[in-house]
């Protein structure tokens, strides 16, 4: 019978590439400790026999599904793409692969993902900030099971974080500002329930503000999610106060940008009827006319740093559980002083 015509087996390739099954065994799950050109002539075996190992009998045997789980509060937003890719290709390179899910930023449904995780096997879990369901702590630390949060960090967290400061870094921008000249300030916040990254770059930038004796009103606050058009909607209705903001604070790139061009699309001038400020730096950020002022978040080093952290722990290492990462203040064409 035609190999081709059936599901091959590992002893399939063994013997098309003339090595033992243990051979085969150790380029699919140790590459590197294969010799080359060995290592070259089973992968094309595989390739040729279309042959795809059965993850089931390979974690039984090993009582490792060797993938790691991760849950991110939604899909849609870019802030977390680069982060991603890096945590994802990190894994890879370890040989391990990724079970990528959201939580819709619904701390209940959180609970839910990270259950159905475990429930697949997963070697481990990543998390996004540091606020969750205790349960959730409960049951990796029941089963034992490595995880790591991000995008957040505090030195005195009782679990292990690699991330940045949300609150020090908020206040950076509105410093640098008020040191200009500015007095009359507005914030575009995401939804900070359920959010403890949007809550601490909002208090992050409020209290930055009252250090210069500028106090925000609830007016001069919008929370709304994080989409280009609830940035416009936000920036219209700030600029259509009574007492219109000379410069505008956004907790995200994704809500600066659409105060940005919400600006443009009424003919008020950027920066000099406004100042605009975001944070993140995503890629367009530093591509937009004028460009963005930003506070500028490592996330492919953070994403990388993550994914080795888990790498290390289910190696029975013990690496530091808390590691912070150093942000830059970015300062673009969308500030300056008041005019």
């Amino acid at each position: 019978m035609n190999l081709l015509n059936k599901q091959a087996t590992q002893g399939d390739v063994a013997k098309a590439a003339g090595v033992s099954t243990a051979t085969v065994s150790r380029v699919i799950n140790q590459p590197d400790s294969v010799r080359m050109p060995v290592r070259l002539r089973v992968e094309a075996a595989i390739t040729q026999l279309q042959y795809v190992a059965d993850a089931a009998a390979r974690a039984l045997a090993s009582k490792r599904s060797r993938c790691i789980g991760a849950v991110i509060p939604t899909l849609a937003n870019a802030i977390f793409a680069d982060g991603i890719e890096a945590f994802q290709t990190q894994l890879n390179e370890a040989g391990l692969s990724l079970m990528l899910t959201s939580s819709s930023y619904d701390t209940k449904h959180e609970l839910t993902q990270v259950r159905t995780l475990i429930e697949r096997g997963v070697d481990a879990v990543m998390l996004v900030g540091l606020d969750h369901d205790p349960l959730i702590y409960s049951l990796l630390q029941q089963r034992k099971i490595p995880y790591v949060l991000t995008w957040a960090y505090n030195k005195d967290c009782p679990h292990p974080c690699v991330g940045f400061d949300n609150y020090a870094a908020a206040k950076l921008i509105p410093t640098h500002l008020a040191n200009l000249g500015h007095q009359k300030f507005a914030v575009i916040n995401g939804i900070s329930k359920g959010n403890d990254r949007a809550f601490d770059r909002l208090q992050g930038m409020q209290n930055s503000l009252l250090a210069h004796g500028i106090t925000l009103t609830k007016s001069a606050i919008i929370e709304c999610n994080y989409t280009i058009e609830e940035g416009r909607e936000a920036c219209r209705t700030l600029l259509m106060s009574q007492h219109p903001p000379t410069a505008i604070l956004c907790s995200n790139d994704v809500l600066a940008t659409g105060a940005l061009l919400e600006c443009q699309s009424c003919g008020i001038d950027v920066p000099e009827e406004v100042s605009i400020a975001g944070f993140d730096d995503l890629a367009i950020s530093a591509n937009l006319t004028p460009s963005l002022t930003t506070i500028h978040i490592p996330f492919k080093l953070m994403g990388q740093k993550a994914a080795q952290y888990l790498i290390n722990r289910l190696a029975g290492e013990t690496p530091p559980a808390q590691q912070e990462l150093s942000i830059e203040l970015r300062l673009r064409n969308s500030t300056s002083a008041p005019r």
